[in-house]
């Protein structure tokens, strides 16, 4: 942050941060951190704080494509925007964007098949 304080989380965040710890750091070892181990198991520490301050959470699981959605809400600013369709936060790279990432290739094969179906009805026999 700014003033020099870790990012805080909410509760609900926090959860959505441990399931993804769980599933996807190399780390995580049945709620202990590889990393910090020196001999003796030491308990995952952004595991139960509220705080972001593990820098693998923050530079790898967050930049991952199940992570982008918690880092947009996390460190929100103001090109994070909500999806219309799954309402999940995302980065926005343009002014126009409405949909996250994985929502706009859905929405797309959706509108180019209705725009396909609309030209071939309006097609004369």
């Amino acid at each position: 942050m700014p003033n020099g304080s870790l990012p805080r989380m909410t509760p609900a965040q926090r959860k959505r941060a441990n399931t993804l710890i769980r599933k996807i750091c190399c780390n995580y070892d049945d709620g202990n951190c590889l990393m910090l181990d020196d001999g003796e198991s030491c308990v995952c520490v952004q595991s139960i704080s509220y705080s972001v301050n593990c820098k693998m959470f923050r530079h790898v699981l967050l930049k991952d494509k199940e992570g982008r959605s918690l880092e947009a809400e996390i460190f929100r600013d103001d090109t994070t925007k909500r999806c219309s369709v799954c309402g999940r936060a995302f980065q926005s790279t343009s002014n126009n964007a409405k949909y996250c990432a994985d929502c706009a290739e859905d929405v797309q094969r959706k509108q180019k098949a209705e725009h396909i179906r609309k030209k071939r009805s309006d097609v004369e026999k």
